[in-house]
């Protein structure tokens, strides 16, 4: 993928944040609706969007790969946490949690897929299905227990098990393993259904962003949690790689990913827990509008020397 191609990719991704945007401060999209459209992605699309990603020929150097992968988002989410911890203790309690959680939570789940299948093609959504494994994992364990008591094994475990783009990792694992063939109707439809996870992922980003004054999103701290999250996060990420010469496509997913703004629940948690709900709000915001200038870059940087597939 060459400069202009990317740079393309980027413009139309921006041009659908911002159809998000028009239809929802017009009312075309409601309140309701941001709520529907959201489920549809989590639900369905992007569910159909990994297992489709796992319809790969199976050998022994993507099972290393799958395997390289998940020790450096684990190494990833011990880092988090542990930042999460130090960085903030001058902040207020009820923001404190708020940035804990959004340190150790990106929007990788929602968003990271399909940039990471746009960039990288269909491997790399396969490799970021496996990265976001130990991302869901910790979001509903110390993720949560930054705003209040951990939950109970039992609530965690099938917090866990039965996310939808958990179930569907499984899927496509035993499809890529069994090299399982499904039947034409079948396999077209978890196909055309996925072909609608980047879009509509755009346009639910870009109703998130009409919900905001934008008069009132200057502020130092998110200006360091942005820093943060978007820069200092996958810099880190990306010279540890280049120092263990982690292969290029693994690499470039795990930044890109890495990269990623503050995750939409860190609100809804601030909102039920007593955190400071609007500072999260604007955490998710400032961090995603940020990101749209970030990503193309880490994009550019990412993908010089490495074969799309």
């Amino acid at each position: 993928m060459g400069i202009k191609e990317l740079i393309d990719l980027q413009l139309t991704m921006f041009l659908m944040i911002l159809t998000g945007l028009f239809l929802r401060r017009l009312d075309i999209i409601s309140e309701g609706g941001k709520i529907s459209l959201t489920n549809l992605v989590i639900y369905v699309l992007l569910p159909c969007n990994i297992i489709k990603s796992f319809m790969i020929t199976f050998n022994k150097s993507t099972l290393i790969s799958f395997g390289v992968m998940l020790i450096i988002s684990i190494l990833i989410q011990i880092m988090c946490s542990i930042l999460g911890r130090v960085l903030y203790v001058k902040c207020k309690p009820e923001r404190r949690k708020v940035l804990q959680y959004a340190t150790i939570c990106s929007n990788a789940g929602f968003l990271g897929n399909p940039i990471a299948e746009s960039v990288f093609g269909a491997m790399g959504l396969a490799y970021a299905s496996i990265f976001l494994i130990p991302q869901r994992i910790i979001m509903w364990s110390a993720g949560v227990a930054t705003f209040t008591e951990s939950p109970d094994k039992k609530t965690l475990i099938k917090k866990v098990l039965t996310h939808p783009c958990i179930v569907a990792v499984f899927i496509g694992v035993i499809f890529m393993f069994t090299q399982v063939h499904l039947p034409g109707f079948l396999d077209t439809s978890i196909k055309s259904l996925s072909t609608c996870s980047t879009s509509l992922s755009m346009i639910v980003i870009g109703t998130i962003l009409a919900d905001i004054d934008f008069k009132t999103l200057i502020n130092k701290t998110l200006f360091y949690y942005t820093v943060l999250r978007l820069v200092i996060l996958p810099l880190v990420v990306w010279c540890g790689c280049m120092i263990f010469r982690i292969d290029t496509l693994v690499t470039g997913v795990a930044v890109i990913l890495t990269a990623m703004p503050a995750g939409t629940t860190t609100g809804i948690l601030a909102a039920k827990y007593n955190g400071d709900s609007i500072f999260a709000t604007k955490c998710i915001i400032f961090s995603t509008i940020a990101s749209l200038v970030s990503t193309p870059i880490w994009s550019l940087i990412l993908t010089k020397g490495v074969e799309i597939k």
